[in-house]
């Protein structure tokens, strides 16, 4: 005879809590002994406001997840898997750009709920006072959460990167660069000559520059060696949403270098990230595949989830590919038709 449930066991952050019946996200932050401030709550992959925290009563199996954030991108607590760059520590493998979001509202909730440490920013959109030219959606956002990465996108020579990264520098306050030279302008496929180049003058004068490169591993090597904290070669063409096109050289590349490997732009899904960080990527940096999904703060959610996957996949090592299948059940026991009926026959016919 079963019992009436007198708990719930929801999943809060993949871990499970025990509450009782009818309890409101009120009732697990105080169960809990969390404060309410500076917290953002989703149930089931959608943001709840928090004038609705005392509305919405949970149920078993519901999933909640608790982001803070946090001064600087720190985290509360150990780290386990941590991702260092230069000078810096992340938690997060995942890396936001801040363009083409449908609101500020929109992309601070992304932006939580992606639980980045890392955004980035456009220099065209930086005025010399630091503030948006255009009214854009940074300007209510507390970047003092988050660490900034300002881009050279649009650059297409290496003076014009060049200056654009000494602007950013004095427009943020941060030497950290992602570092953009683009070769065709109808492809947006990157200089490498120009991007080795623009990387080693931008070293000198003491930046942190992650350039945006091709899956070409030379390239990658030559990054390397004028002193890229990382390298960020493409999944696809920038904004295009194709995906993983060539895993291979993205493995090569991890296999190569010793900075980390960031996948940078073309990723479309959820599972294009994991793709990426299977071949050992370090971190993935998403922008388009978020912003323009149908509901972003969604999309933004599940591409945690799967840089977090793939992450702990590649950390545990994938079965081998073989050219022959392999039982994953034992042979030894196996009861053969043939010997069945054999010995039913017989049975048959010391019956009759």
């Amino acid at each position: 005879m079963s019992e009436s449930r007198d708990s719930v066991i929801v999943l809060v952050n993949r871990q499970p809590v025990t509450l009782p019946p009818q309890s409101t996200l009120d009732r697990l932050l105080e169960h809990l002994g969390l404060q309410s401030t500076r917290v953002a709550l989703a149930v089931n992959g959608s943001v709840i406001t928090r004038a609705r925290w005392d509305d919405i009563a949970l149920t078993d199996g519901d999933t909640v997840d608790i982001v803070r954030a946090v001064s600087g991108g720190s985290q509360e607590g150990p780290v386990l898997d941590p991702l260092r760059i230069a000078d810096r520590e992340f938690s997060s493998r995942i890396f936001l750009g801040t363009g083409r979001f449908p609101s500020p509202e929109i992309l601070r909730h992304s932006l939580i709920l992606s639980g980045t440490q890392l955004v980035t920013v456009s220099i065209r959109a930086l005025g010399l006072d630091g503030q948006t030219t255009s009214g854009g959606l940074l300007d209510e956002l507390d970047l003092q959460h988050y660490s900034l990465l300002p881009n050279t996108a649009g650059a297409t020579t290496v003076r014009q990167a060049v200056f654009m990264a000494q602007l950013a520098r004095e427009a943020t306050g941060t030497n950290w660069i992602k570092l953009e030279v683009i070769g065709d302008e109808r492809s947006l496929w990157p200089d490498p000559t120009g991007t080795v180049e623009a990387c080693q003058i931008l070293v000198r004068e003491g930046f942190v520059v992650l350039p945006y490169t091709s899956l070409d591993l030379v390239t990658a090597l030559r990054l390397e060696d004028v002193g890229a904290a990382a390298v960020m070669p493409m999944a696809a063409m920038i904004g295009s949403g194709r995906g993983v096109e060539d895993a291979g050289s993205i493995r090569r590349i991890v296999e190569r270098v010793k900075c980390p490997v960031v996948v940078d732009a073309g990723i479309g899904t959820p599972s294009d990230a994991t793709i990426a960080m299977e071949q050992g990527a370090a971190a993935c940096l998403i922008n388009t595949a978020i912003s323009r999904a149908r509901d972003p703060e969604r999309m933004a959610l599940a591409m945690r989830y799967a840089v977090e996957a793939g992450r702990l996949a590649f950390l545990a090592g994938r079965v081998p590919r073989l050219d022959h299948a392999v039982p994953s059940s034992p042979l030894d026991g196996v009861v053969s038709p043939l010997l069945q009926s054999r010995d039913q026959a017989a049975i048959s016919s010391g019956r009759s």
